[in-house]
């Protein structure tokens, strides 16, 4: 399996780095985990044809992780038609918001504008789901506090993946994490601590108690990169491709 990261900034881009979208390429699966508005873009830029993709997974409904979904839409309807549907998956209230989002970027005109063919699955915190044969485990995490941010435990081809969302820490890291191939987690500051994020600092301090095989850190804000030489873990960097 390989994982293409497509976007590894924070919602402001820091760095100029494009936004949230993590592809994995496994023998006869596609899936997106999360899909920001540079997704696109950045898949035509490695390559990657857009009809391959067989799911996409929302960790939550920020614009930096699921604004890049209308368009895929409008690639679909007018460039390359897909043959068969596209699954989406996320937290509660995703089918409204996409289509919400989708008219109001694209719904001009006298009609409202169809999607192309697509199957919405709702992923419901701590309750496993299976999308197109993909194992999905999403548990709720510290981001928002209306609404429901998601980290995903992702089970397929053998291979075991934990992708944190946006998220402060949580002890839960360490279950979910523990025998995975690839923690994919946000690292948004270096030592500024909030509660709806990630910080070096807290994720160094609890290193020894998560028995992963791999720590790649993502979601990359100014503070980090400007301290990117102190940090002992792997860092993401658009167009980097991981072997799983």
């Amino acid at each position: 399996m390989k994982l293409h990261i497509l976007g590894c900034g924070d919602a402001f881009g820091s760095g100029g780095r494009n936004q949230s979208g993590y592809l994995f390429e496994a023998a006869d699966r596609v899936f997106l985990l999360d899909c920001g508005p540079t997704t696109l873009l950045a898949m035509k830029r490695s390559g990657i044809d857009p009809r391959r993709l067989d799911v996409v997974f929302l960790s939550h409904l920020h614009g930096d992780h699921f604004g890049g979904l209308p368009f895929l839409f409008i690639e679909y309807l007018y460039e390359k038609p897909r043959r068969r549907p596209l699954r989406v998956a996320g937290p509660p209230g995703t089918e409204d918001r996409v289509r919400r989002l989708f008219r109001l970027m694209y719904g001009g005109g006298s009609s409202v504008k169809a999607l192309p063919s697509t199957r919405f699955h709702t992923l419901q915190p701590g309750k496993n789901k299976i999308v197109k044969g993909i194992s999905v485990f999403p548990f709720r995490v510290p981001h928002q506090e209306r609404d429901i941010s998601l980290a995903l435990r992702i089970r397929y081809d053998g291979k075991r993946i934990l992708y944190s969302g946006d998220s402060a820490w949580t002890e839960r890291f360490v279950t979910h994490a523990r025998g995975a191939d690839l923690f994919l987690c946000e690292c948004s500051f270096y030592d500024r601590e909030t509660s709806n994020h990630m910080s070096y600092r807290i994720l160094r301090h609890h290193l020894s108690k998560l028995q992963c095989k791999k720590v790649v850190l993502t979601h990359l804000g100014d503070e980090v990169l400007a301290r990117r030489r102190e940090i002992a873990f792997t860092l993401a960097q658009d167009g980097m491709v991981v072997k799983i």
